[in-house]
């Protein structure tokens, strides 16, 4: 019901230019100038400038991109309480988050769902956080399951409500009889000698690894990048390298020993929920909220009532 367009010119002011728009998009750049002049002639007021290669927002387009986000609120709250208004909850809840929460949390809520809620369908994607926070703005998904990083939207943004659900520790993993497997643990600044197994700088786990290193004082050598967790196992037990292995992600059964982390900080991953703002009452996306904190309470997240 909100116009399309009006996505389109939030999507522009958040990337900054016509082709980075029509990126994030999977668009044309020239579909997403179309657009953008049949949004200002039916508005009548002038949204762009050109400027150099650029394009610069005009005032007016800053008018209209803040009643956009009203709107959108407001489109929200208004589906959620005409949702209410349902004898029961259901429908297709959609969930989307990187590989390891969908795991560890998006399963055990989405089957949760199943038993309490028998006429709610739950449809998981996975994606990289970034990737989430565009599904949800472009009404693709309802629920994502989000880690802070340098390309995620501040908690502070207006267009999202994202509420932390659980702090997943950093542990290190080596191959059995590594002279680092010590059940007592060890501090990160030992590892700095060794040789790392990262996953690539486009995975949410990267920022996470370089900043932890650089905090213990030495910048990691990275030797491998990989993207799945069964991979990084297995270099790791062949003695390719070490590496930060997420709590919550189980071990394959590879001759690796898992390290618990001293010192202060631990390095550690912070789980968000992130819906559309005003979704959150809806009845699907607070089943599906719900869920989440109960399957986050198994692994010692915040309680069901927080």
């Amino acid at each position: 019901m909100i116009d399309h367009r009006l996505y389109v010119l939030q999507a522009l002011a958040e990337h900054g230019t016509v082709t980075a728009t029509a990126g994030a998009l999977h668009l044309t750049p020239s579909a997403v100038s179309q657009q953008l002049r049949l949004l200002a002639r039916d508005l009548g007021a002038e949204l762009l400038r050109p400027e150099g290669r650029r394009v610069r927002l005009t005032p007016a387009a800053h008018i209209v991109l803040r009643h956009a986000d009203a709107l959108r609120v407001q489109w929200e709250a208004a589906q959620a309480e005409l949702a209410k208004e349902g004898s029961s909850t259901r429908g297709t809840l959609r969930m989307s988050g990187v590989s390891s929460a969908l795991a560890a949390l998006g399963a055990p809520a989405a089957a949760a769902l199943r038993e309490t809620h028998p006429l709610v369908e739950s449809l998981i994607v996975e994606e990289e956080s970034a990737e989430c926070y565009r599904m949800l703005l472009a009404d693709e998904t309802d629920v994502a399951l989000v880690l802070p990083g340098p390309d995620a939207p501040p908690v502070t943004d207006t267009r999202f409500e994202q509420t932390p659900l659980l702090t997943d520790r950093q542990d290190l993993l080596v191959p059995d009889g590594h002279r680092l497997a010590r059940p007592e643990g060890v501090e990160l600044a030992e590892a700095a000698g060794q040789s790392w197994i990262v996953k690539k700088p486009n995975n949410d786990t990267y920022p996470l690894v370089m900043a932890a290193c650089t905090a213990a004082g030495f910048t990691p050598r990275i030797t491998h990048q990989v993207k799945e967790w069964y991979a990084v196992s297995s270099l790791v037990a062949e003695g390719f390298g070490i590496c930060l292995m997420p709590r919550i992600v189980p071990l394959p059964r590879h001759a690796v020993t898992r390290v618990p982390l001293r010192g202060t900080p631990v390095p550690s991953r912070r789980f968000l929920t992130a819906v559309r703002r005003g979704s959150a009452a809806h009845p699907l996306v607070a089943a599906g909220l719900h869920a989440l904190r109960e399957a986050a309470a198994a692994h010692g997240g915040p309680s069901t009532e927080t």
